[in-house]
């Protein structure tokens, strides 16, 4: 079992075929289930004192997801735990309900395919525990495992609970489902609108929807049988005079793979594409999540093309950024600052993105753009919502958030990617547009103001559509996640010290090629950075590069000493694999494929020393 902060993570299915659909876990599985139950139970017991704890527990689709769940029930209220069972859930809805309580235990493996399943852990600030708190867990959970009996002590407590109290859970799951989708809709409409104010939220989606009404506006949805198919989107989008149109929305009846990356992105592009030919031309958007409905990524009508289009997942979560930045400007301008979220953002002089390691320097473009500052940590959600706390309790503002490698984003108060989220921020940055002051003067919509931020003003008509805003975008060449080439084998277990050989490899190659490097890529200096938790650090002179399974990023500078492209390597926390990428300014893809092939050769020398 894999164990991190983003979530503890194994095949379930009792095979031990990743791709098995069977909802048959085992005997070993089921024990491991009561274990992990037990261990967050005493967990969350020593947080409260006085009460017994109030979590609150769901899963995804995934057909290990029941089995799983009716042990942890089981050991759960067998410690004392109150438990509110919601059965089927996407992450961020269990999130926000659990805000209501004293934590939640969610049973997903995310983006992992069909045979996984995981868990998650958080109390009630509405995201997953920080990595210090988890590694408390990891350490407890590994005791009880190794322990004598270990597994006839878990069976045994599956079987001591009442079972009228299991059935009881169960009976009462609708209606926990109904309050959980209520606290859902509450809090998404604080995440979209950026305020608590009521009344500032209904002149927010009043504008949204007076415009969409003018201009229709379709979105897709390929639900994938995820646990989005059962969530709130089906009731806030079509609210906002959207035409909404989910397809693959069976819940459990997942038609493909589950990662939303480009590979299965294709099912969304050619739904549109065939709309297009049926003359539905307001079909605009699309998105897919992934089984826990975390994370959606995005595809477009790109009209210059007059084809569907795919945005890698670096250029959405740049395209969030630029919509939620430019939406806090038009905010500031436009209505009154009322509600406790809205005065306690807006006291800060000071404004940050907190980003992972892998994200694109396309971000840093962006803020620059906006005078915004960029921090980065570790990879791990987690990480970077911690990151973000901590600049907030130095004094920053901090809007959004999020991993760009993997698309997405975090949007304030929300801790957790959401897809209601992205595609809410997109909408906003093509439903409010230019008007006109009472003075008779122009009030910029979003999509202006962040052409004249960019000095991109020429870029700008009061007509634009989707293909105007990407060609604004920062141009960068990013190797993708789910690329076969981002994974590399390596026989060094030990990838600190992999690093440090990566090291003395790399050293060498720039005392004997720098000229050369110089003159292919532009590259004239460099500077490596290790990211630890939610720390990134220039190592002094000399000292080694290994910083464990943490992140590192050799940042590349161009003559005038600007960041034109990095390389970027960590061993992943959710999956047994080796992660690499490349980040280059500009459209030249062949210099990213050679800067990314540079890499994986450094890395195998690296690995054979």
């Amino acid at each position: 079992m894999i164990l991190s902060a983003s979530g503890w993570r194994k095949v379930f299915a009792e095979s031990g075929d990743g791709e098995d659909k069977s909802p048959e876990i085992g005997q070993k599985n089921t024990a491991l289930s009561a274990l992990i139950a037990e261990t967050f139970a005493e967990y969350i017991s020593s947080k409260i004192h006085g009460k017994a704890p109030l979590i609150a527990v769901a899963t995804d689709t995934r057909p290990t997801g029941p089995k799983i769940a009716d042990a942890v029930l089981r050991v759960l209220i067998l410690k004392g735990i109150s438990v509110h069972y919601v059965g089927v859930a996407a992450a961020p809805e269990i999130m926000a309900y659990a805000k209501s309580m004293d934590g939640f235990l969610y049973i997903s493996a995310s983006h992992n395919p069909i045979g996984h399943n995981g868990i998650k852990f958080g109390l009630n600030d509405g995201g997953v525990l920080p990595g210090s708190e988890t590694a408390r867990l990891i350490q407890e959970f590994e005791r009880k495992c190794a322990e004598e009996g270990a597994m006839e002590r878990a069976l045994e407590m599956l079987s001591s609970v009442n079972e009228g109290e299991i059935r009881l859970a169960h009976m009462v799951m609708d209606q926990y489902k109904k309050e959980c989708l209520w606290a859902y809709e509450d809090f998404i409409a604080t995440v979209i609108t950026g305020t608590n104010d009521v009344h500032s939220q209904d002149e927010i989606y009043g504008l949204i929807k007076s415009t969409l009404l003018e201009n229709c506006l379709g979105i897709l949805a390929d639900m994938n049988g995820s646990a989005r198919s059962l969530s709130i989107d089906e009731k806030i989008l079509p609210a906002m005079g959207i035409n909404f149109l989910p397809f693959n929305n069976e819940p459990g009846t997942i038609a493909h793979a589950i990662i939303p990356e480009p590979e299965n992105l294709v099912w969304t592009a050619d739904v549109m594409d065939d709309l297009h030919k049926d003359g539905m031309e307001d079909a605009i958007l699309g998105y897919m999540p992934d089984c826990d409905g975390d994370r959606g990524n995005i595809v477009y009508w790109n009209s210059r093309e007059g084809a569907a289009r795919i945005i890698p997942a670096q250029d959405v979560f740049a395209l969030s950024v630029i919509a939620e930045e430019a939406f806090e400007i038009w905010k500031q301008k436009n209505l009154p600052q009322r509600g406790l979220l809205w005065k306690a953002t807006a006291k800060y002089g000071k404004k940050a993105v907190a980003v992972n390691g892998p994200t694109s320097l396309r971000i840093d473009e962006i803020c620059r753009a906006f005078g915004i500052e960029v921090f980065r940590a570790e990879v791990g959600e987690a990480n970077v919502v911690n990151l973000a706390r901590e600049k907030r309790d130095s004094g920053y503002t901090v809007r959004i958030l999020g991993e760009g490698s993997n698309g997405g984003n975090i949007t304030y108060p929300s801790s957790v990617r959401d897809p209601l989220a992205t595609i809410m921020a997109i909408v906003k940055l093509l439903a409010i547009r230019d008007g006109v002051n009472p003075d008779g003067t122009r009030n910029k919509g979003l999509f202006h103001i962040w052409c004249e931020k960019s000095d991109q003003e020429y870029k700008y008509r009061d007509d634009f559509d989707m293909a105007d805003v990407m060609a604004t975008i920062p141009e960068y060449v990013t190797t993708g996640v789910s690329e076969k080439r981002a994974v590399i084998d390596t026989r060094t277990e030990d990838k600190g010290v992999l690093k440090e050989n990566f090291r003395r490899v790399f050293l060498e190659e720039w005392k004997n090629h720098k000229l050369e490097i110089q003159e292919i890529y532009h590259i004239h200096s460099y500077v490596p950075l290790l990211t630890n938790g939610t720390v990134e650090r220039e190592p002094e002179d000399g000292e080694s590069w290994n910083n464990g399974n943490g992140g590192l990023k050799v940042l590349f500078k161009d003559a005038k000493g600007v960041p034109c492209g990095f390389i970027w390597m960590r061993p992943s926390g959710t999956e047994p694999v080796f992660r690499i990428m490349s980040d280059y300014r500009g459209t030249d893809i062949a210099a990213e494929r050679s800067l990314l092939r540079w890499e994986t050769t450094m890395l195998k020398k690296a690995d054979e020393m």
